[in-house]
């Protein structure tokens, strides 16, 4: 068949296959073919276009974000990727808008400053200075070229000119500083009294139709993230040190060039008796306990106790009790004086009064332990374990580099690397993007791990090195991969049952809360209403206090001010769940005071910044409401 084509396509014939194939070419363009068209948008803003594409970076860069912001609580469970990614998207959005007012405002950022806040940023910085090589690793697991981060940036700085331009043109009144005051400082006289859930917490049943309309209604919860398994390999120096041998000839050397290491410098057993004389005293008053514990020292040397002198007339707390003994010191830890004479003291023998800071010492050796040098067989180990450390951190950056060729090479299996590097291949369970334990959590490794290349191209990652300051680098390969997906209602039945429980409670409590704080206002007293519950009486409180739950605070903070011996009363919903009824009877401004105290935050700098914020916002939701904005549906990937 291809040898009669061959045969045939000269001619008229060959012609007539040339202009076949050039019709679809000259009208839809190569890029039908090699991509299908153009690159899917996932919104418009003014005629700007926000790619598919640049929208997955964002995303990918706001789980990383948020996974190194909660650490150990992330939970991709809790964010549900429909909403997340629609969220990011509406972040763009306005971004454009900002970015697109900037441009035409005619606001610049200059190559010299963009550069300036690239290389201060810590994430791009070893050892405190700028890393290219750290600048692009960082890029490359967001998925960014530096061009792209670079453009990005450019953006945000614009974007950020202009919030400064709008926010800080804001201007603060006194009498708006005035009432800001007031009611930054006002106490208010707060009472109120919980409704737990649990006393409304039932075994009812609870009807199918019910159960199904939860679950299809709370989609996320039953939500089970994306997950891999992992082959992957360590490269440490602590592996390449167990791995290490040390020849005797090379420890003895250095044991020998530098003896100072194992030398054991003289230590002495000592005790004292202490009479304490104040730094300002006066010299009448030094030159009475110096002949105090001259009498002391005389009564020793007849033939009294040191021991018992010491529990009776000496004023160191932490030695009195001990018969004054302090132990084995070494030189260095003791005063000065003290250790002057401590040193140079034959054993048994009571030394002159000893001045310190402190007072007047009297001192005792009881014992002393010579300085000695380590022998060799006691410092061995201690050699070996330096030795091999070492030669592991010399050989650590020259295996980094073949792990990093051999994986290159063999992109598709661990195997050859493992074997010529003599590593271990080890295996994880089903782990998400919050990753697993130890190294598997961090950020960089996880990042890997779900990267187009290693999760859909299955080929091995490249070298990856989780923390700056540890010499430890590990590669990765994915192994199996499972969507996300939603556990089956037969599964999560019984918690749903639970929840379904709870919310009924829940809504029972609100409304005896409610059903209470109508009495309240009816004239009915607390006593009536609580029965044999217990009214907290909270007394004056501010709004910040931290023995108020914060939303019998919050309600507290907004329910009007009450008439003169009457009571305004609200309700709330505890963090638990638990309701409350909230009753204030009395309210108190704040001082109002004409300049910021020294070292106090400035109200008028604080109510400027919200008041900008306001204003900012204001903007921003009318840029956007004038704007020509069209939203793709995203979808969730």
């Amino acid at each position: 068949m291809l040898q009669q084509i061959h045969d045939r396509a000269k001619g008229w014939f060959a012609w007539l296959i040339i202009i076949m194939i050039s019709i679809p070419f000259a009208l839809w363009g190569i890029q039908s073919y090699i991509g299908g068209g153009g690159e899917p948008v996932a919104g418009l803003v003014n005629g700007h276009e926000i790619s598919e594409r640049e929208l997955d970076q964002r995303l990918q860069t706001e789980r990383i974000q948020r996974r190194e912001e909660m650490g150990a609580t992330f939970d991709p469970a809790q964010f549900d990727d429909k909403r997340l990614r629609q969220e990011v998207l509406d972040a763009m959005i306005r971004e454009t808008l900002v970015v697109d007012a900037g441009n035409r405002m005619g606001l610049r950022v200059a190559d010299a400053v963009l550069r300036g806040q690239i290389v201060a940023e810590p994430a791009f910085q070893q050892g405190g200075r700028f890393d290219t090589t750290a600048y692009e690793q960082a890029l490359k697991y967001q998925g960014l070229s530096p061009s792209q981060f670079e453009a990005q940036l450019r953006q945000r700085m614009v974007g950020s000119q202009l919030v400064r331009a709008v926010a800080g043109s804001e201007l603060v009144t006194k009498v708006e500083r005035e009432q800001y005051q007031r009611l930054l400082g006002q106490r208010r006289e707060l009472s109120w009294l919980r409704v737990p859930v649990a006393g409304f917490i039932g075994d009812e049943p609870i009807d199918d139709q019910a159960i199904k309309a939860y679950y299809e209604g709370h989609p996320a919860r039953f939500q089970v993230p994306e997950q891999v398994k992992l082959d992957y390999l360590v490269l440490d120096v602590a592996g390449l040190a167990a791995k290490s041998s040390v020849a005797e000839d090379d420890m003895r050397r250095v044991y020998d060039t530098d003896q100072a290491r194992f030398g054991q410098p003289e230590r002495r057993t000592v005790r004292h008796i202490l009479l304490t004389v104040p730094a300002d005293a006066e010299a009448a008053t030094a030159q009475a306990v110096l002949a105090e514990i001259v009498g002391i020292r005389q009564r020793i040397q007849a033939g009294e106790s040191f021991e018992a002198l010491a529990k009776a007339v000496s004023k160191d707390p932490g030695s009195a009790s001990q018969g004054g003994s302090l132990g084995e010191i070494n030189k260095g830890i003791m005063d000065p004086a003290f250790e002057q004479s401590a040193f140079s003291l034959p054993v048994g023998e009571i030394s002159e009064p000893v001045r310190t800071k402190f007072g007047y010492h009297l001192i005792q050796v009881q014992s002393i332990t010579p300085a000695a040098v380590k022998p060799f067989d006691q410092a061995r180990e201690q050699l070996r374990g330096e030795l091999a450390k070492q030669k592991a951190e010399a050989l650590f950056y020259d295996q980094g580099e073949r792990l990093a060729n051999l994986v290159y090479e063999s992109s598709d299996s661990l195997a050859p690397a493992a074997k010529e590097l003599g590593l271990q291949i080890q295996h994880t369970d089903w782990i998400g993007r919050a990753g697993g334990e130890g190294m598997l959590r961090h950020p960089k490794v996880t990042a890997a791990a779900f990267s187009d290349e290693v999760l859909n191209e299955h080929r091995n990652s490249d070298l990856i090195e989780p923390e700056k300051d540890v010499l430890q680098s590990v590669v990765l390969r994915v192994i199996d991969h499972r969507e996300a997906s939603t556990r089956p209602l037969d599964e999560v039945r019984p918690e749903i049952v639970t929840a379904l429980r709870k919310e009924r409670a829940q809504q029972a409590a609100t409304a005896a809360a409610t059903a209470g704080a109508q009495k309240l206002r009816g004239g009915v007293d607390w006593a009536a209403v609580a029965g044999e519950s217990k009214v907290d009486e909270a007394g004056m409180v501010s709004r910040s206090d931290p023995n108020i739950p914060a939303a019998v605070a919050k309600v507290a903070f907004t329910l009007p001010v009450p008439a003169v011996g009457a009571a305004s009363v609200g309700t709330a919903v505890l963090e638990d769940g638990d309701a409350a009824i909230v009753r204030v009877t009395k309210v108190e401004d704040g001082p109002v005071e004409a300049a910021a105290k020294p070292g106090a935050a400035d109200p008028l700098s604080m109510l400027g910044q919200v008041l900008g914020r306001q204003s900012y916002e204001a903007v921003l939701n009318d840029m956007e409401q004038r704007a020509a904005v069209q939203r793709k549906t995203p979808t969730v990937r």
